[in-house]
């Protein structure tokens, strides 16, 4: 074993990781070296999304101790809409980077045409293609709280906090707009302790 990767090893075992789930991570890893992502068709933006964060998800869980298929299903639906929110936020930054991770049908219901990044990040009707990714993600943090009704508070609590996060973020994004010039949002650390310290002793 390569030195150094003693603790890894040892996790490894104690939580039954599965190899697959690191593959996957690696392979969203080599997707965005690889290319430059530019409106993706659905299915492949769901796929992105499933390597970036969903597989990071399917580690936690079982680290998290959860059951196995909670576990799983609250792996698919919170990492989607964790992701989803990050593709909102980073809109611009993706742009001037040469990427566009709106899907294609989004881009489409709006009538934006070019998948040139820096022409439809800028386009008068961005909105109504980024409202679409919207409900997609309000769609997975759905089906994540009522994965998570039905868990431990133990196991529930990590991701409690990262819902609630994440959730707050997209709806002051929704609540900011998405006409030119976006500031950026950030969710305050305010907030962001309050999450924490709700969830801290229960």
């Amino acid at each position: 074993m390569p030195a150094g990767l003693e603790g890894l090893a040892r996790a490894i075992e104690k939580f039954s990781l599965h190899r697959e789930d690191f593959l996957a991570v690696i392979e969203g890893m080599e997707m965005d070296a690889a290319e430059d992502i530019r409106a993706p068709a659905l299915d492949r933006l769901d796929f992105y999304c499933d390597r970036v964060a969903s597989a990071v998800g399917r580690l936690s869980v079982r680290i998290f101790g959860m059951e196995e298929r909670a576990g799983l299903l609250l792996a698919h639906h919170l990492g989607r809409a964790l992701q989803l929110t990050n593709i909102l936020r980073d809109i611009d930054e993706d742009a001037a980077a040469g990427r566009l991770y709106l899907p294609k049908e989004a881009l489409t219901r709006a009538g934006i045409h070019s998948t040139e990044p820096q022409a439809a990040a800028s386009d008068p009707a961005i909105g109504t293609a980024c409202e679409f990714v919207v409900e997609l993600a309000r769609c997975h943090f759905a089906k994540a709280d009522e994965v998570l009704a039905g868990c431990s508070r133990r196991a529930a609590r990590a991701p409690k906090i990262m819902k609630e996060a994440y959730r707050r973020m997209l709806e002051e994004l929704v609540a900011r707009g998405w006409s030119w010039p976006r500031d950026r949002v950030h969710v305050s650390k305010s907030h962001l302790l309050r999450i924490a310290l709700r969830h801290a002793f229960i």
